[in-house]
């Protein structure tokens, strides 16, 4: 197999099939662009920019960047807004439905689909198409970002990528003699032997708050290895067999092998649970990385790629993408775009991926050493050279795809307290992505 470059590799972890979508997000009017933009107005402009993660050492490092924005622009004022993760899209969505929408707002590519159909966000194309970060970006992250909006124009600007990933104690693997987990039956024997209960020490720290849903998605299709959502009568593979026997098998850790409060822990939680030495693994992408560093020696802990598939593939979710997008409703767009274009330069790319552990998707920052001297990236970019690496394709170009991956939580949470069979969850499940995909092709004329 011919190697290609990391920044081709690293391409894969996004790429989705394009799609094609219908109306909902059609490009706005935009006002002529300077030609010079040093030629800055000398009124002040305020901006107001909402944080979609406002984590505490997020929030912190956003006001690094702010202040520096601001000494580069001394024309704009940008005003930080942190929104807890767990209540972001709904704090959205109420300020779309009050017409009290943001300048700028941190954007999961999960979201992109929802909210053009509202025809809220602002094609960012014409900006970019004369920025300087155009060369720089990753096109293949630009491109799958095209793919989810219905007129293929890019309503978020993308400035990290992530992958889901499996932390976990490498001293304490160590001392029982345990290697890294890279089969599924590898990370439920660890659970085992490294659970000590009467010790206040559990084999895993599991996701039963916000976020669960999609955590527990990632780690099925990690398992069964499906990379199609649909199978190919169209009906939806949540609820396949080998999904109910493995989240069976994964949601029956609850109490015996982690902690009893884990189920209500959402991210924040979880690492946290973690971090302190109660439990020996959890399932996390690699952003969380900042935090062990913080409460760990290095020796401590280590990274591998989710379990290996039924079938020893790797497979990873497609398009685990975030960044910034501009609202429609801003009176400043200009200025909102000097913004989101600084948030997602090279300099500031490298400067905030190598703070919270994630990868640029600029082609420089990607060339810088302290990507290389990750360990937790580098096991990223051997697993994605891998030609056992692969994506499922989740549907993120349903409207209500990010609603029905939210609503599994607390049919999780119930799940694990003993109140509903892992069956009638999966079987619930499915039916709601049956049913948008199902008015989706109806809306549309088929996909």
């Amino acid at each position: 197999m011919r190697p290609f470059s990391l920044s081709a590799l690293l391409c894969s972890l996004i790429l989705l099939s394009f799609v094609l979508l219908a109306a909902g997000c059609a490009p706005t009017n935009l006002p002529a662009l300077r030609n010079n933009l040093d030629e800055f107005p000398q009124e002040k402009t305020t901006i107001v920019f909402w944080n979609e993660n406002a984590a505490k050492d997020r929030t912190n490092y956003y006001h690094e960047l702010i202040e520096k924005f601001e000494e580069q622009n001394p024309d704009i004022h940008v005003e930080y807004v942190g929104l807890p993760k767990k209540a972001a899209r709904l704090k959205l969505n109420t300020a779309i439905a009050t017409g009290e929408t943001p300048d700028v707002s941190g954007m999961q590519s999960a979201w992109i689909a929802e909210f053009c159909s509202q025809g809220v966000l602002m094609d960012l194309d014409p900006w970019f198409q004369q920025s300087g970060v155009k060369a720089d970006i990753l096109p293949a992250v630009i491109e799958a970002n095209r793919s989810l909006a219905p007129d293929g124009g890019l309503y978020q600007l993308p400035n990290t990528m992530s992958a889901e990933t499996l932390w976990y104690r490498a001293d304490w693997f160590q001392q029982a003699g345990l290697g890294v987990p890279r089969t599924w039956d590898d990370f439920f024997r660890a659970a085992e032997v490294l659970n000590h209960p009467d010790q206040e020490q559990y084999g895993f720290t599991i996701r039963g708050g916000d976020g669960a849903g999609l955590q527990l998605m990632r780690a099925m299709f990690a398992y069964s290895g499906y990379t199609d959502f649909f199978d190919a009568d169209g009906k939806c593979r949540i609820d396949d067999p080998v999904h109910i026997a493995f989240v069976k098998q994964y949601l029956g850790l609850y109490r015996r092998n982690t902690p009893m409060g884990d189920i209500t822990n959402g991210y924040q939680e979880m690492v946290e649970s973690f971090d302190n030495g109660t439990a020996a693994m959890m399932q996390h992408n690699i952003g969380s990385y900042g935090s062990q560093v913080r409460a760990m020696q290095p020796e401590q802990f280590a990274m591998a790629m989710l379990p290996r598939s039924r079938s020893g593939t790797i497979v990873q979710e497609a398009n685990n993408v975030d960044g910034y997008s501009v609202f429609k409703g801003t009176k400043h767009p200009d200025a909102a775009w000097r913004f989101v274009q600084f948030l997602c330069s090279a300099e500031t790319q490298s400067w905030w991926n190598e703070r919270i552990g994630q990868m640029p998707v600029s082609r420089k920052a990607l060339d810088e050493t302290w990507v290389s001297e990750r360990q937790h990236l580098q096991v990223v970019r051997d697993a994605v050279e891998s030609p056992e690496f692969h994506l499922y394709e989740p549907p993120m170009y349903l409207p209500d795809y990010r609603k029905i991956v939210d609503g599994a939580d607390s049919r999780i949470e119930q799940v694990m307290l003993g109140n509903l069979t892992v069956e009638e969850f999966l079987h619930g499940w499915a039916d709601a992505f049956n049913q948008a995909e199902n008015t989706y092709r109806a809306e549309h004329g088929g996909k």
